[in-house]
């Protein structure tokens, strides 16, 4: 469905170290998560927000969660990867995950939060925007543009991962943000590399990395990792994800 230096690349045997680190120096910390639903074919990846919110609390970091409330692009069953004729809220979804504590994404402003952070899944790029539709002619939902265009003009960070980064490279193109969609190679391994082109054409400098390497764009704050950009393991997700977090909080 994808059409598929002052960056720093932090080492994967250093991943579990920097998951450790005191919490102490953050625990006033107050993270926006912008969900897409539920479901990686149609919504949130639930890996990457589950590792995502993980490392956030055991950081100490405060969690807000906000969702676009209108309806998806489409349904599909996981099962088998076929869209569905039914309807689903994108809140609503997002409410799965959120445990229910989940807020407009209209009522989000730059004043609520130190930092926002997007974790992938199709609903990136279905929800969120129509990259997944429309490749390099995309558009991006007004109000994640909003959310995007004003953190970066407060000065503060911002997290995407997986196909997520795509709506900083549309929305932040101008500006020449450094980004990671994951790396070239393997169809198998790597099998949505053809958006790394999409986002250079918005203006973004991509970078390749791997699965447990994380893209820190020091002058825009932003913070990437490819999660199941890879078609890896559980594991190396969460230790993907657990770093963007911690490089993500170094910077609120």
């Amino acid at each position: 469905m994808f059409l598929l230096s002052k960056i720093r690349t932090l080492p994967p045997q250093n991943m579990l170290k920097m998951a450790m680190f005191s919490s102490s120096s953050i625990t006033n910390a107050k993270i926006a998560v912008i969900l897409s639903g539920c479901g990686v074919y149609d919504g949130t990846e639930v890996h990457e927000a589950s590792a995502a919110l993980a490392a956030l609390s055991r950081a100490g970091a405060e969690v807000v969660m906000f969702a676009p409330d209108k309806e998806q692009a489409h349904v599909v069953d996981h099962t088998k990867g076929a869209e569905m004729e039914q309807s689903r809220n994108v809140l609503l979804e997002s409410a799965r995950i959120a445990r229910g504590a989940v807020k407009p994404l209209s009522e989000l402003t730059s004043e609520d939060a130190d930092a926002a952070l997007f974790p992938g899944g199709f609903g990136a790029a279905k929800n969120l925007s129509d990259f997944g539709f429309k490749g390099a002619d995309m558009t991006v939902d007004p109000d994640i543009e909003r959310v995007i265009s004003s953190f970066h003009s407060a000065g503060k960070p911002l997290a995407l991962c997986c196909i997520a980064p795509i709506l900083a490279a549309k929305v932040l193109g101008s500006s020449g943000p450094t980004l990671t969609l994951g790396n070239t190679g393997s169809e198998e391994d790597w099998p949505y590399q053809g958006a790394i082109e999409a986002a250079k054409s918005f203006g973004a400098n991509m970078e390749l990395k791997g699965v447990e390497e994380v893209c820190v764009d020091v002058d825009n704050k932003i913070v990437t990792t490819p999660a199941f950009m890879f078609n890896g393991q559980f594991h190396q997700i969460q230790d993907g994800v657990s770093a963007m977090v911690n490089e993500l909080l170094k910077m609120v």
